[in-house]
């Protein structure tokens, strides 16, 4: 399939949704400039395509009671990456998986509880898998929304 070519309208409208996933047709459709039946059409073709992949809620980890969060790095033997990132994305506490290139191989955000849950999930959990050979930990002191 040929790589779909995003446009002006395409743009606002992904940014309007990326602003408020919960905005109706009729709302993106008024603040792009453009009728209802076009912001619909335009989102089911973005849809189709996989540009938009999914709508969602962002939560405050805090309030949502997930006082701890880390970004853990691992290192992994390359053959182990596809049953690995199962593994990975089979642990509720871990919020986000990228292979990456460079001194390590795999970032995640993992968000507990608390350090003893945290360091639960780290050592218990990830440390012990077939597969990674190493983690590293970098503590979140605080979370800023970039949006």
């Amino acid at each position: 399939m040929a790589e779909r070519v995003l446009d002006e309208v395409d743009r606002k409208i992904l940014a309007e949704l990326t602003r408020d996933g919960r905005s109706s047709v009729t709302a993106v459709a008024e603040n792009v400039h453009i009728s209802r039946a076009h912001a619909y059409s335009r989102i089911a073709r973005l849809t189709e395509s996989g540009i938009l992949t999914k709508f969602t809620a962002l939560i405050d980890p805090i309030k949502a009671g997930l006082r701890s969060s880390a970004y853990v790095t691992l290192k992994v033997r390359q053959h182990s990456w596809r049953e690995l990132k199962e593994q990975l994305r089979a642990i509720p506490e871990i919020h986000h998986i990228a292979l990456v290139g460079g001194d390590f191989d795999v970032i995640l955000l993992v968000r507990a509880e608390d350090n003893v849950d945290l360091r639960r999930v780290i050592f218990d959990q990830l440390q012990s898998m077939p597969g990674v050979l190493d983690t590293q930990t970098f503590l979140v002191f605080e979370d800023l929304d970039t949006r």
